[in-house]
């Protein structure tokens, strides 16, 4: 992928918005991690903490990069990254967030560092995802929105809850990201075409694509709001039961 072209800042884009609407449990718990610490020790574990975070992201998604290169791995990342999506709908406001508390500054640091690596497994798979193979947009995504997610984590948490649509803005970005490595998986090059599909079933390989795409977005929307809809439910019914 070519440096500045659309394509190239329509993947940032998407990188970006990815990590910053995955990133709340870990903002959460990088804000939790440093509150114990004296205050001039806060900024400084949050820093070095960032710096941490992203260097072992980058690892991690620069490796999952690669592992989806690997014939059949585009469509089990892509199934996996569906279900992300949907989870992201159904379980949005449904968690506590009581992380781990650090009262040392490498502690802390270790927390934040940790935490990002084991929290960050979905924001990885989106990334890769929407990088499609350019290792400089997995870089340059990661640079962006680790900072902002660290430094602004009680501000990305509000904004999320202030605009619940961003939450749904991020679940089709990454229902669209999961549906474009699905019809990128070399496995399935009959269904989607390929080098060596014939001309003739271009015109069934490009429906069959889109196809894909509309059922994924949608897909994943209408099951948020499902889930979402029965958690109402169930909450309405389990207050009525006590009011009895």
């Amino acid at each position: 992928m070519e440096l500045f072209t659309t394509p190239w800042w329509s993947a940032l884009l998407a990188i970006i918005l990815i990590d910053l609407v995955l990133a709340g449990d870990n903002a959460i718990v990088i804000a939790l991690a440093a509150r114990n610490l004296p205050p001039q020790l806060q900024k400084k574990a949050i820093v070095w903490g960032a710096a941490g975070a992203i260097v072992v992201r980058s690892v991690m998604t620069v490796g999952v990069v690669w592992l989806l290169k690997i014939p059949g791995l585009m469509l089990v990342g892509g199934l996996g990254l569906l279900w992300v999506a949907y989870q992201l709908l159904a379980d949005h406001g449904d968690k506590e967030h009581d992380g781990p508390v650090a009262s040392t500054f490498w502690g802390a640091m270790k927390t934040i560092v940790v935490a990002d690596a084991l929290m960050g497994i979905d924001n990885v798979l989106g990334v890769a995802g929407a990088a499609h193979g350019a290792f400089d947009l997995v870089i340059i995504g990661l640079l962006v929105s680790v900072p902002i997610v660290v430094f602004g984590s009680t501000m990305v948490l509000k904004l999320v809850e202030r605009f619940p649509i961003i939450i749904k803005l991020g679940a089709a970005v990454l229902a669209f990201t999961a549906a474009k490595m699905i019809v990128g998986e070399r496995l399935l090059d009959a269904v989607y075409g390929g080098p060596d599909s014939l001309p003739s079933a271009k015109a069934l390989n490009t429906a069959a694509e889109w196809a894909t795409y509309v059922l994924a977005v949608l897909g994943v929307l209408a099951a948020g709001w499902w889930a979402g809809r029965r958690a109402k439910t169930a909450a309405s019914a389990a207050k009525n039961l006590i009011a009895r």
